[in-house]
């Protein structure tokens, strides 16, 4: 059997929010009600089920490998928004991208802090 995730769930203080930002910036669906969910269905078959949480919890990271024309039509509307970058995941290099591994990436904020990633390369790991 051939293991896949196939959903998880991103707390959010504003859940209609997180998920216009996210169907907005990757050019998805909108997003959909199911139970206390809205769930972005992301293209592999794998949905971001979006969950209202009032107060703290930790912010987590999300990262997406798209093709780098992808990278540019999603670049564009991260900037449209006046959406802060930076080019590293410790929010150190803001206002550029990176080019790691051959490819391009960028790292930018949802509504309630989650880092989100655009990476066009996989990263390159042993």
């Amino acid at each position: 059997m051939a293991i896949q995730l196939n959903h998880t769930i991103v707390l959010a203080h504003d859940p209609r929010a997180t998920a216009e930002l996210l169907t907005g910036v990757f050019g998805l669906p909108e997003p959909r009600p199911y139970g206390p969910f809205l769930v972005v269905q992301m293209s592999n078959e794998v949905s971001l089920d979006v969950l209202h949480q009032d107060g703290e919890f930790t912010a987590q990271h999300y990262a997406f490998l798209v093709s780098e024309e992808e990278f540019d039509e999603i670049f564009a509307r991260v900037q449209e928004r006046g959406l802060p970058i930076f080019a590293d995941p410790f929010y150190r290099e803001p206002g550029r991208i990176n080019h790691w591994h051959g490819g391009r990436g960028v790292y930018f904020r949802d509504p309630s802090g989650h880092s989100l990633e655009v990476l066009t390369r996989p990263y390159e790991i042993g």
